[in-house]
């Protein structure tokens, strides 16, 4: 029988080798929107090198032809035979991922302290250049090789060193082959940003960047460190005098030998926080356990010492973003098997690296500002504050003719972070809905606010008389953020929740409920809207019970409507299950799903269909003209003149 081209069988199956598999999804192994991520892996090498004591010297020259050149003045890449691989140890390091000398971790290995575990390095940049050429300095020797598109294309020559030659080190240049990236331009403040803080971070070694095409040099050394670093880069003047410090362990059962950290720490009352952080010399923009340990450590010790002297205000719950908020803060930690999210190492993972910088921050910390008390003060009355504010923030005010105070509504059910990034609030339409989403939902980081009926028609309503509705005043209050017009300005600071997502069903009822809620944002938080906080979520109208067949299970499937409804029969049709064996349930409304149903098909991130709210192409005006013929109250003719000229684009729900 001969095979069809949409036959899958065993010749169907690809096995990707060598650097096969980074060419074909390089933004698996890297940043593709321009080359300096590729380029900071040869830079890291470099680095390590001076880390592990064996360099004073990196340069980096940017060249007329687009290429970019790392030097070092470290060991030199050894560039003998592999004994088991029985290749050029230089050609296997640029060549195989998972390949160098940082998986030697034991005592005598090449490095104890380097930039990750990935082991994929430069043999990715390698894998993303149309040409590279590398030369290595050692023994008396010259060694260099060249290679296209990850493959030798110039054999290893070896030639004894002359005069001129240096005396040890690595050269590697590279030219980024564009089809790879977005921009082939290197962004060229982050390079000359990355290479000043690897000059901070090893006090006494040489940093220069050189760009041929400006005739530009320039070059970096610190002897002061991390504090003259962040010194340099604040914005307003410290509140107390830089906390600075280090630890690392020596003979302890918790840590290896050398792992810990060094930090500076400056408080300041405004202006912008600078928060950076590496591990291994490896900028850690996204952050990750060794910040935490900072936190936990700065937290702790503030904390202690507000016990301590008895200064914490009645009713005032101290929590760690209160410390944390006024806090810039340059990081650099040493962690002996540091584990990354992702391959591009913008984050740290490991577990320990919490415990292990908050062990020696806070004795620290806790003993300077025990040793300083009236600087101690100064911290405690700037976290107390912040606190206060906090909390004002979440119990917002909201005054009402003849009632005081009004603070978060009694049937929000509230969720437990604090973290405005990941908490959503969920607008659920009726009691019995929220009930499902209460139990379904992930409470750390999900709240509901149960809606009853239809809620006001907001269009006309004048901004003062908002609240004497009480679903509208508990939206708002739950919210955290005051109506507003569209060219006020707006106070997001005591918004409760990065994502505020309306949840109603998926029949017309639920439709009208979601227009006039998106009524009340477009007309009265116009702010939330402009800055992307509302969401609308998606329901099912339909659930399909399929049969068990051949080796799969019986489950179930879901639908937003009709057409997905007839795509989800035809796949079924197309995989044998006979006509008429699954069975079509359509959902009345929220509150026929179970908690399970709920939280798989509309509340979890992982599965959800959640559209973000934003304003189209049509500008303000136009938008706003558009709704008053749809909402006004003394608009029927023009609605009736719409339905029209648009009825045809209309479909009815019976």
């Amino acid at each position: 029988m001969a095979t069809k081209p949409s036959d899958y069988s065993e010749a169907s199956i690809r096995v990707l080798k060598g650097l096969e598999p980074v060419k074909q999804r390089p933004g698996m192994y890297t940043r593709t929107d321009n080359p300096l991520h590729v380029l900071q892996e040869a830079l890291d090498n470099a680095a390590d090198e001076a880390l592990a004591g064996h360099g004073k010297r990196i340069g980096v020259i940017l060249h007329a032809d687009g290429s970019v050149s790392i030097l070092d003045d470290g060991r030199g890449i050894p560039f003998g035979l592999h004994p088991e691989e029985k290749a050029p140890v230089i050609e296997l390091v640029y060549t195989r991922l998972h390949a160098g000398g940082k998986f030697d971790k034991g005592k005598g290995g090449a490095y104890s302290f380097s930039g990750g575990l990935h082991g994929v390095g430069v043999s990715v940049t390698n894998a993303l250049a149309r040409r590279m050429e590398v030369t290595t300095y050692r023994e008396g020797q010259v060694a260099a090789i060249a290679f296209s598109g990850g493959d030798v294309v110039e054999k290893l020559q070896v030639r004894k060193a002359g005069p001129e030659d240096r005396k040890q080190g690595t050269t590697v240049r590279v030219w980024p082959d564009p089809k790879y990236f977005e921009s082939s331009q290197v962004p060229l403040g982050e390079l000359a940003h990355l290479l000043r803080s690897k000059a901070v971070l090893m006090p006494g070694v040489i940093v220069q960047l050189t760009d041929e095409k400006k005739k530009d040099t320039q070059s970096w050394q610190y002897k002061g460190g991390l504090r003259d670093y962040l010194m340099q880069t604040l914005t307003s003047d410290p509140v107390i005098p830089l906390f600075e410090g280090e630890g690392f362990a020596e003979n302890n059962e918790n840590f290896a030998e050398g792992e810990g950290a060094a930090w500076c720490v400056a408080f300041t009352e405004d202006g912008q926080p600078v928060r950076e952080s590496y591990v291994n010399l490896i900028p850690t923009t996204a952050g990750g356990t060794h910040d935490s340990g900072l936190r936990d450590g700065l937290f702790n010790a503030v904390k202690s010492f507000i016990e301590l002297h008895n200064l914490q205000p009645k009713g005032v719950k101290l929590l760690p973003e209160d410390v944390f908020a006024r806090a810039s803060y340059v990081l650099s930690a040493k962690v002996l098997d540091p584990q990354f999210q992702g391959q591009i190492k913008e984050r740290l993972n490991s577990r320990d690296a919490v415990r292990l910088v908050s062990s020696f921050v806070r004795p620290a910390l806790e003993l300077w500002l025990n040793q300083h008390v009236e600087y101690g003060k100064k911290l405690a009355e700037l976290a107390i504050k912040a606190a206060q504010s906090r909390q004002k923030a979440g119990q917002k005010v909201e005054k009402r003719k003849g009632s005081g105070v009004a603070v978060l509504p009694g049937k929000l059910t509230d969720c437990e972070s604090k973290d405005l990034a990941h908490n959503e609030i969920f607008l659920v339409e009726g009691d019995s809905a929220g009930g499902s989403a209460k139990m379904g939902r992930d409470k750390e980081c999900q709240a509901i606010l149960p809606l009853r009926g239809k809620v006001l028609n907001t269009w006309e309503v004048e901004r003062d008389r908002l609240f004497a509705n009480t679903e509208i005043h508990d939206i708002a209050v739950a919210i955290g953020v005051d109506p507003h017009g569209p060219n006020d300005t707006v106070d997001l600071s005591g918004l409760r929740y990065g994502k505020i997502c309306i949840l109603s069903d998926a029949d017309v009822d639920g439709s009208h409920i979601q227009v006039l809620l998106l009524t009340l944002f477009f007309r009265h938080f116009p702010g939330l809207i402009a800055s992307g906080n509302v969401y609308v979520a998606r329901p099912p109208l339909f659930r399909v019970d399929v049969p068990a067949r051949g080796k799969k299970p019986a489950g179930k499937q879901y639908a937003l409507d009709e057409g997905e409804l007839t795509a989800i029969l035809d796949k079924l049709r197309k995989e044998g299950v006979a006509e008429g064996k699954w069975t079509i349930s359509r959902f009345k409304g929220l509150g026929e799903m179970s908690a399970e149903q709920l939280w798989e098909t509309t509340l979890n991130p992982d599965t959800r269909r959640l559209l973000p709210v934003k304003l189209g192409k049509v500008d303000f005006s136009g938008t706003e003209n558009l709704i008053t013929k749809l909402m006004g109250k003394g608009e029927a003719a023009a609605r009736r003149e719409l339905m029209e000229l648009h009825g045809d684009a209309v479909e009815i729900d019976i």
